[in-house]
């Protein structure tokens, strides 16, 4: 078993591989991320990558699976409070057998909590041939030798397939009130403008649901030892929390489609993300609504018919609490001349 004392900085580990499908990532993406160059074929090869790929999302999930298989199950972790970032390098192919690579960049006690200490990972998923496909740097919690902290109790956490599959009764996405606003241009792309994107309930099923394929920790999956943990009850994944974000921005895009005129502005494909935070836990029965503001925009030196533009996201709970938020980046079309 595996505790804070264990991780020796400059460290490098390699996990074993998971084979991942066209299924596999049609499965996740008509989920989370059903844009078609992620669920449909024929339709991927007319889109800015020319083939189906999987979700940057999948992705993220992906490793978290293979972090909990090779080690976190078995140690005293305590989770993470939030990831500093993400970079999508190359796309996740049908077909793709991937490993995960941890490497301990440093290692701090907790000053406020003596029984825990925290480990900062550079975290890669890689591809057959060694490519990194993403790259994450972010904190973990893991309980000190000789502190009292448990390690995670035992189970079959590991029974299930690392391929998403959904609950029997699937909890809808909530469309906002408001009306959507048509697509914009890089060039009509208003700084400080803010959207609802929708709600999710996160009900014991769905949470439990996501957690058996890509993050199988017992304070996600079983209600008698979620109790005994930190979250003190059944929690979500906090990248279960971030795929439903992708989900309500899809929705969301997809209502602006509606609502356009003429041909619509089109988006490319995003370089990754930072700051993401969990600042609270996602509890059974929460709902969470998702909301979007453009945080900034910049013109591509490299890609002339395009713009990047920057985005602050945030989930809040029924009790208007922050429970998560990220600073994302993507790329837009620039007006035709």
């Amino acid at each position: 078993m595996l505790q804070f004392e264990d991780f020796v900085t400059g460290e490098s580990v390699l996990s074993h591989s998971i084979a991942v499908s066209q299924d596999d990532i049609v499965a996740f993406a008509s989920r989370y991320d059903a844009q078609d160059f992620h669920v449909d074929p024929e339709a991927a090869k007319a889109s800015f990558v020319g083939r189906l790929i999987g979700s940057g999302w999948h992705s993220c999930s992906l490793l978290m699976r293979l972090m909990a298989e090779s080690f976190l199950l078995d140690s005293t972790g305590m989770g993470a409070p939030g990831i500093e970032e993400v970079k999508w390098l190359r796309p996740l192919l049908p077909g793709d057998s991937v490993t995960a690579r941890r490497t301990v960049l440093e290692t701090k006690a907790s000053r406020s909590r003596p029984e825990m200490g925290l480990v900062r990972f550079r975290l890669e998923l890689l591809n057959q041939r060694g490519e990194p496909l993403l790259e994450q740097t972010n904190w973990i919690m893991f309980g000190r030798k000789e502190s009292g902290v448990a390690p995670q109790p035992k189970g079959d956490w590991l029974a299930h397939s690392p391929r998403y599959e959904p609950p029997a009764l699937e909890s809808p996405l909530e469309a906002p009130a408001e009306a959507p606003e048509p697509t914009r241009f890089f060039e009509e792309l208003e700084i400080g403008s803010r959207h609802e994107l929708g709600s999710f309930v996160f009900t014991a099923e769905e949470i439990i649901a996501f957690a058996r394929s890509f993050d199988p920790q017992p304070f996600h999956m079983d209600e008698a030892a979620a109790r005994v943990s930190l979250f003190g009850q059944l929690a979500a994944s906090g990248w279960h929390t971030a795929a439903v974000w992708m989900a309500t921005m899809v929705s969301h895009r997809r209502r602006q489609l509606a609502a356009t005129t003429g041909r619509p502005a089109r988006l490319g494909p995003s370089p990754g993300f930072k700051n993401l935070r969990w600042s609270k836990p996602v509890l059974a029965g929460d709902r969470i609504t998702y909301f979007s503001e453009v945080a900034d925009k910049r013109e591509s030196a490299s890609r002339p018919q395009w713009g990047l533009f920057f985005h602050h996201n945030t989930g809040i709970n029924q009790r208007g609490e922050e429970v998560f938020s990220f600073d994302g980046c993507v790329f837009v079309e620039r007006k035709p001349s």
